[in-house]
């Protein structure tokens, strides 16, 4: 986890309370005035459905929205073939988000202070990345999904890019995808209703004790792979399996040329009255990724690893309903690295180690050095007032149970986060949605500050629209 910094000292600002409290009346306000939403643009304008059909509160998937997903974005129709589309079809959404936030964090390094740390913070309107959604069919059965995504600044990256061979041989046991791809979890970040800078990701789906060097075991990166996944016709019973690079995504294997992962799932609903359909489910994933690199004029070589180590995450996750409008989510894992990856072994590119950290020439651990593990978990709660308002929040704890060095604080590197919003939608065509999000996210990491080693803690307000066409 890595926490940012902001631009400016700064005190409490009491026009944040008013501008929350303003814009909370604004929208209990238009309540009243709400309109039937439709769905997502892309897929609504080949099917004609309500958002209703598909999302629980867009852009999170309700039963039906998640069925429609694992048979590769198709009804199993006959207006899945593109053959039937109208010409003037052209599956594509577009989504950004403008927004307003206050952005503090407690500790940052500075000069001239007693301590060499300050608190910042900052205020400004701001704009989120761009993700281009495009999806669909090749042909009945053969789908794909491609999403060119940006960063604020206009950095293109691709976030998902891969084909599908869809119910082979007549079976939804047997649906086969390769290329770069969200891991299969019913709890997806990707479709998260959280945005704030200090609330927007889950913690556990990427998670990276304090000096490690394993960046490879981030369960919330989309992966460049193949994935078999199948699921009883209803949907009620879901299992999959995936193996992919152990390169974090990253494409022309960076790292090792021979490491992999391999990330199974599965999950099983069943109805529970008037209260709907729960889904309890479990994942766990197995990997190895190298700590060993060639080297010229002592520099690692990417794309040169051998020395690989092993890891592990495991969990279980589950979707409660508790009445018509109340759901609550929980996610858990516990996690573990060897040895080598905790004494910062491993990761040569993105900084998290010093380069130099490379165990070709024979390097040994630091005396007594053991695998880093840790617990964690999460519960999201979404009210669901209609499908145009929702009110949310998240809890999420991550708490090492052994750190890798002896001597090292037990709770070096120990999370907390607590987030809690609502989102609007005025409305929702199949031309464009439209949200109005506010929120608040606070988060804290053990021993963490840059110069004393204390806690550090960022906070967030956020006022933004979320908008797709």
């Amino acid at each position: 986890m890595r926490m940012g910094t902001q631009s400016r000292f700064g005190g409490k600002l009491p026009c944040v309370q008013f501008l929350a409290t303003a814009a909370l009346g604004v929208v209990f306000l238009i309540l009243s005035s709400s309109q039937a939403a439709n769905a997502l643009p892309a897929f609504a304008r080949k099917y004609g459905l309500r958002c209703s059909a598909c999302h629980e509160s867009w852009p999170m998937l309700n039963y039906f929205g998640q069925k429609f997903k694992d048979n590769g974005y198709q009804l199993m129709n006959d207006r899945d073939a593109p053959i039937w589309q109208n010409a003037s079809y052209w599956p594509i959404t577009l989504r950004i988000t403008p927004f307003w936030s206050r952005e503090s964090v407690n500790k940052v390094a500075v000069d001239n202070t007693a301590t060499g740390e300050a608190k910042m913070t900052t205020t400004g309107f701001n704009l989120g990345g761009l993700d281009i959604l495009t999806g669909g069919t090749l042909e009945k059965n053969i789908t794909f999904l491609l999403v060119p995504s940006s960063d604020e600044n206009g950095a293109f990256h691709f976030e998902s890019a891969n084909v599908r061979f869809d119910n082979l041989f007549h079976s939804p046991w047997l649906n086969v995808k390769m290329g770069k791809f969200e891991l299969d979890s019913f709890i997806s970040e990707k479709r998260s209703l959280t945005l704030s800078a200090s609330g927007g990701g889950y913690q556990l789906f990427h998670f990276i004790p304090v000096g490690d060097g394993n960046i490879f075991g981030q369960v919330g990166d989309n992966q460049l792979g193949a994935e078999w996944m199948g699921h009883s016709y209803n949907d009620r019973t879901r299992l999959s399996a995936a193996v992919f690079s152990s390169t974090d995504g990253s494409p022309d294997v960076p790292y090792g040329q021979n490491s992999y992962t391999a990330f199974f799932a599965g999950s099983q609903a069943f109805g529970a009255g008037k209260l709907g359909v729960q889904r309890i489910g479990g994942y766990a994933m197995f990997g190895v990724a190298p700590t060993t690199y060639l080297t010229s004029d002592g520099v690692p070589i990417p794309g040169s690893g051998i020395g690989n180590k092993s890891f592990s995450r495991i969990g279980f996750e589950g979707l409660f309903y508790l009445g018509p409008k109340l759901d609550v989510q929980v996610f858990t894992q516990h996690g573990s690295d060897n040895a080598w990856f905790g004494a910062c072994y491993g990761d040569i590119i993105s900084g998290t180690c010093d380069p130099a950290n490379n165990n070709t020439n024979g390097a040994t651990l630091p005396t007594g050095t053991r695998n880093p593990t840790w617990n964690g978990a999460f519960v999201e709660t979404h009210y669901v007032w209609n499908p145009q308002f929702t009110i949310f929040q998240r809890s999420e704890w991550v708490r090492m149970s052994q750190q890798a060095i002896p001597g090292t604080p037990s709770n070096l590197g120990d999370i907390d986060n607590y987030v809690f919003g609502y989102r609007y939608n005025p409305f929702m065509t199949s031309r464009a949605g439209f949200a109005f999000h506010n929120e608040y996210s606070w988060i804290r990491q053990r021993g963490t500050s840059p110069v004393t080693g204390t806690d550090l803690s960022t906070n967030s307000v956020m006022l933004g629209f979320d908008f797709d066409f």
